[in-house]
């Protein structure tokens, strides 16, 4: 299986349920969640954040994984 690609991005909008859009260098807007390891540690995810988020290969939503 291969490596996720992750990028880097800036959040846009903060929707209901812990999702984001998420806008990356590529000028693209990403719908994107936040990972379960974040909402355990209640990391807050504010607009105009820096976050890394993994891409799904397949073209759905995003993750969230890590605050910057």
């Amino acid at each position: 299986m291969s490596e996720p690609e992750v990028v880097e991005g800036v959040v846009d909008e903060a929707l209901p349920n812990t999702l984001f859009r998420v806008k990356i260098p590529s000028e693209e807007v990403i719908l994107a969640y936040l990972a379960g390891k974040m909402r355990l540690h209640r990391i807050k995810v504010l607009v105009g954040d820096r976050v890394v988020i993994q891409l799904d290969p397949y073209g759905g939503r995003a993750r969230i994984i890590k605050r910057l």
